[in-house]
């Protein structure tokens, strides 16, 4: 009775996945959307997730806070600035000052769009004068990639158990 149903589950879902394959009848019109840009949009669809507002953190200890900002340089949710925080993070971070670790942990934990730190790192829109400060400074000059070394992927995490330099 099992095999019977299993066989049949197995046909049902070949079935439907036929059925998501199959070309549309020429009779019903494509439907294709677009988000935002039109006039007509209210955007009242459009549903924002409010992030809870950066603290800093002053009696975090420096190798936690080192480890926490390693960490949330590697996973961004875009790849772009995985790539280039976790380089950047694995040159810098264990130079860094507790001041510095700050900075940084402000520039990357801040803004609530990935993007922005992108853009002014590249330097394509104007850095906001609350971020503009040495570690930017150092964060733009990362990004010029003046060695023009590939920065294809995130580095191994053995360096980690490597003695600092």
């Amino acid at each position: 009775m099992a095999a019977a149903a299993a066989v049949m589950g197995l046909r049902l879902l070949s079935l439907s996945g036929r059925a998501l394959r199959a070309p549309r009848p020429s009779s019903l019109p494509a439907r294709r959307g677009c988000r935002g840009g039109s006039p007509a949009d209210s955007r009242k669809d459009l549903l924002e997730i409010p992030l809870p507002p950066w603290q800093e953190r002053p009696s975090e200890p420096l190798p936690a806070k080192r480890a926490r900002l390693l960490y949330e340089s590697r996973k961004r949710g875009m790849l772009e600035n995985c790539l280039l925080l976790s380089l950047f993070a694995k040159e810098n971070l264990n130079s860094m000052t507790e001041r510095q670790l700050n900075l940084y942990d402000r520039l990357i934990n801040e803004p609530s769009n990935d993007w922005d730190i992108y853009y002014w790192a590249t330097e394509a829109k104007p850095t906001p004068e609350v971020f503009e400060n040495d570690v930017m400074v150092m964060l733009r000059e990362f990004t010029k990639n003046k060695n023009k070394e590939q920065r294809l992927r995130q580095p191994d995490l053995e360096y980690l158990f490597e003695p600092s330099r």
